[in-house]
């Protein structure tokens, strides 16, 4: 491990304060960082302990901008097309005025990370399997959590989708792997490490049955 640039985060306090960071430096990440961060990426849940499972590290800046050129354009299909419609509130997206215009930052400078990490799984093009992603999105937490002990900023992304053949061409990747993600990665320049806002927990959780709800205050620590 490298203790050097090491920072103590306890496990819920981490779990509680690892939102997506979008604003990122190009400030280089060292290759014993990466290391670590993937070590603690494969302690993550596989199915069937298959591990069927690779990291692929870019770094190339060639690389990263054919990949990123490809990645804006399927931004502004999705999103940009409904730009102020978002930002004035009047388009019912969850993502919102303040997380459009950090996901709008990303597609814009995804590039500048220093390091992307695309997670790929084996033995699974052509899938139809909606529960496929099990197998690595659990370990991919592991490595958004590790990248948020020392520091780094991170988000999950998959808009490189769309292009998953041109980008399978490009890395050179054999025909039956998917790539599930491209997490970026870079040292934060804008925002914290603070709570993610999401629906009360008592909003979303059912006990035994479909609707079943009870009251938090009364069960608390």
């Amino acid at each position: 491990m490298d203790k050097e640039h090491f920072e103590s985060v306890g496990l819920i306090d981490g779990l509680h304060s690892t939102p997506s960071r979008r604003y990122l430096s190009n400030k280089p990440i060292s290759d014993a960082i990466i290391w670590d961060i993937i070590d603690a990426a494969i302690r993550g849940p596989s199915g069937g302990n298959k591990q069927s499972w690779v990291w692929m590290v870019i770094r190339d800046k060639n690389t990263k901008t054919k990949i990123a050129h490809w990645y804006l354009e399927n931004w502004n299909k999705e999103y940009g097309v409904r730009r102020e419609e978002i930002l004035s509130g009047t388009d019912d997206d969850a993502l919102g005025p303040k997380n459009f215009l950090s996901a709008d930052h990303l597609a814009n400078h995804i590039h500048d990370a220093p390091v992307w990490i695309i997670p790929i799984l084996r033995d699974v093009a052509g899938s139809q399997d909606p529960r496929t992603g099990s197998s690595i999105y659990g370990a991919v937490q592991n490595l958004m959590l590790a990248a948020r002990a020392y520091g780094i900023g991170s988000t999950l992304t998959a808009l490189h989708s769309t292009n998953e053949t041109q980008i399978k061409s490009l890395l050179n990747l054999p025909d039956d792997t998917l790539t599930m993600a491209i997490i970026p990665l870079g040292y934060p320049v804008k925002g914290r490490w603070s709570q993610p806002k999401r629906k009360p927990v008592e909003e979303v959780t059912y006990w035994e049955s479909w609707n079943v709800k009870r009251d938090r205050a009364t069960h608390k620590l």
